[in-house]
């Protein structure tokens, strides 16, 4: 129990499209990647799945994106939210990424209406996540219709049999080597969803290049015993 807590305690760095493992998703996240880029005629993207499947991961990461290419974007946690966004300012934006729009009220709905309408008039983008398909949610007709347009995929989350490659090839970007038993220890201890396991890899990769040791087994106890005693 004290490893899960450690574990559920390392920082998430912050989403990237680096960090994201796409496994079956591999081109529901080239469509992601496009809409950043400003690189598609599409005015929307809509991504749906199961919760844990990297929705909001992947919103983050596409405002990321515009940002460090010097467009204007906006992260919208909840559809609520919109509600404190000046509609006409949203509309002039490169990319509005809106979460969770299966929960939006009927005056959330109204103001993505409008802003879906003067992004595409002005070129810009709108991506979009919901727990479920377009046609199952409980958007009014003429807004569940335009979010349905453009481009839909399901993100469909990491197979447990995926995750020891994954977490491999997570690492290898990051310029390290994970061993088998490493993997197969993290997978052991604590939770396995992917944005908990890559946030305690992380932490690894920063407290091995502290103490110039390669991360094995032995690292990976003497992390853990630290942080049990830091958090007495």
């Amino acid at each position: 129990m004290t490893e899960q807590l450690v574990f559920e305690l390392a920082a998430p760095e912050p989403p990237s499209f680096g960090s994201f493992l796409p496994g079956r998703n591999a081109e529901a996240v080239a469509a992601v990647r496009a809409i950043a880029a400003g690189d598609t005629a599409e005015t929307c993207l809509f991504l749906w799945g199961a919760p844990g499947a990297g929705k909001t991961h992947l919103l983050r990461a596409a405002t990321a994106a515009v940002d460090a290419r010097g467009g204007t974007a906006t992260f919208v946690a909840d559809p609520g939210e919109l509600l404190a966004h000046d509609a006409t300012l949203l509309a002039a934006q490169a990319l509005v990424a809106v979460d969770a729009i299966d929960r939006a009220n009927p005056e959330a709905q109204a103001r993505l209406f409008t802003v879906f309408n003067g992004l595409r008039e002005r070129g810009g983008h709108l991506l979009v996540a919901s727990d479920m398909p377009p046609a199952a949610t409980a958007l009014r007709d003429d807004l569940r219709t335009r979010v349905g347009w453009g481009l839909v995929y399901e993100l469909l989350p990491l197979a447990d049999a995926d995750k020891p490659a994954a977490l491999a090839a997570y690492a290898r970007q990051r310029g390290f080597r994970l061993a088998d038993d490493v993997i197969a220890y993290l997978l052991a201890h604590g939770r396995r969803d992917m944005g908990a396991l890559l946030g305690a890899l992380a932490a690894l990769d920063r407290h091995s290049l502290a103490t110039k040791r390669p991360i094995t087994i032995p690292l990976l106890r003497d992390w853990l015993q630290r942080d049990i005693r830091l958090d007495r």
